[in-house]
């Protein structure tokens, strides 16, 4: 039986995002963001809680090994508006938060440096699903809308390549 050595968690940050779990090199899970409506508007942000039950659940399935975690740096656009710029912000705090708050060590990569290493730079956005079914044939990424898991996915398992975070 596989003795796991270290739980790498990929995060593709948004309201739309997705949290990777990779055992050494292995494919394991992926959630995709949780999310609740706030205030009278309804407007949709992360559910901060949820996020870190799901990251607790999955590390109690192993006690004792290194974690790392590894998430997307990311920054407002100049065509996003304020209050969306506003919301992926908060978004990518909470989950630097819930590192900060269950003491995982993190980094952050830029897209471009991730994707370079797979060859996605100048692709369509699904090519980073084709990619991680290619490494991943067993993770759940049969549906379109299913590029956010892939991404979350890739930047895991960069990062368990390049094992950056202290």
């Amino acid at each position: 039986m596989h003795t796991p050595l270290r739980v790498t968690i990929g995060v593709d940050p948004g309201l739309h995002g997705a949290v990777s779990i990779l055992v050494d090199d292995r494919f394991h899970a992926v959630h995709d963001t949780p999310t609740m409506g706030t205030g009278k508007s309804g407007r949709q942000s992360v559910n901060a809680a949820a996020l870190a039950e799901i990251v607790r659940t999955e590390l109690a399935r192993f006690p004792g090994v290194s974690v790392r975690g590894v998430v997307e740096q990311v920054g407002a656009r100049p065509t996003d508006g304020k209050a969306a710029a506003f919301r992926f912000g908060e978004t990518y705090g909470a989950i630097k938060g819930i590192f900060g708050a269950l003491r995982i060590p993190y980094t952050t990569v830029a897209p471009v440096k991730w994707k370079r290493f797979y060859n996605l730079i100048g692709t369509e956005k699904d090519a980073a699903r084709g990619k991680a079914i290619e490494l991943f044939p067993e993770a759940p990424l049969s549906r379109k809308k299913d590029c956010d898991r892939a991404d979350a996915i890739l930047i895991g398992y960069w990062g368990w390549r390049y094992d950056l975070v202290p």
